[in-house]
């Protein structure tokens, strides 16, 4: 039987698209929701919802100023997606080396 999707760790929220561009664009720099809003071209609703599950997972963490609510990205609950990520790299690498050195093998010759 199928899960059922959540949002309940990390990895189930940034399955979403959106919630990924997020991230990025928090990636170097707190932001408002305003500036998110309209570098995302999303509807405010749309990005307070995808906020909050970053916020619920603990990617994103939140501080008011003033009227506004600035958000920035939690570096260490963001490791964990880094590591396993990173051993795709590792592959992706070993793959593209093969590539390589089969592609001079037939050169050679």
């Amino acid at each position: 039987m199928p899960r059922a999707t959540t949002t309940s760790d990390a990895f189930n929220a940034v399955a979403e698209p959106r919630r990924r561009d997020i991230l990025n664009f928090l990636a170097l720099q707190e932001r408002s929701v305003s500036e998110i809003v309209d570098a995302m071209e999303l509807e405010q609703p749309s990005v307070s919802k995808h906020l909050k599950v970053l916020r619920e997972v603990g990617l994103v963490d939140a501080r008011r100023e003033g009227r506004q609510m600035l958000y920035r990205v939690n570096a260490m609950t963001i490791r964990p997606l880094y590591e396993w990520t990173s051993t795709f790299e590792r592959l992706w690498r070993h793959q593209l080396a093969k590539v390589k050195e089969n592609a001079e093998k037939k050169a050679n010759l």
